[in-house]
């Protein structure tokens, strides 16, 4: 378990920038939280908290699972996660996701190498716990690593 401070160091370490928005997808019951982005941008005491090799040649994958609660903004949900990640030339790569609990929050983060320039399309399959079936649903990002 990290301690809180991190977990709002982490999200303050990123740009605010609409590169970096937060994005999800609604499922129902559920909504699935989403981010790729570049380890270098995370400071070296989050790296370190979170056990992430800081790269600029190195991508964060950040899925979160809300379940939704009226009146709040959801309830941290456990999660299988699965992923694969495919570039422009159809190469294809297995992400493999870790779990990470907090005070208050769940994570699944995995991280892999790109280039600059590289685009990837993500695919993913998140089943919530207690649910039978996935959610099904894939993003792309632009990685740029020279600048």
């Amino acid at each position: 378990m990290i301690n809180k401070p991190y977990f709002i160091l982490l999200f303050l370490a990123l740009p605010f920038t609409s590169a970096y928005a937060e994005q999800f997808k609604d499922f129902g019951d559920y909504t699935v939280h989403y981010s790729a982005f570049t380890t270098d941008i995370l400071s070296p005491a989050v790296a370190k908290a979170y056990r992430i090799t800081r790269s600029k040649n190195r991508a964060m994958i950040n899925i979160s699972v809300l379940k939704k609660v009226m009146g709040t903004t959801g309830a941290p949900s456990r999660a299988a996660v699965a992923a694969t990640a495919t570039n422009l030339n159809n190469q294809l790569r297995e992400v493999e996701f870790r779990e990470v609990k907090e005070e208050g929050a769940i994570y699944y983060l995995a991280e892999l190498p790109v280039n600059n320039g590289e685009t990837l399309n993500f695919s993913l399959d998140v089943t919530p716990e207690g649910e039978k079936a996935p959610y099904k649903f894939s993003f792309q990002e632009e990685f740029v690593t020279n600048y």
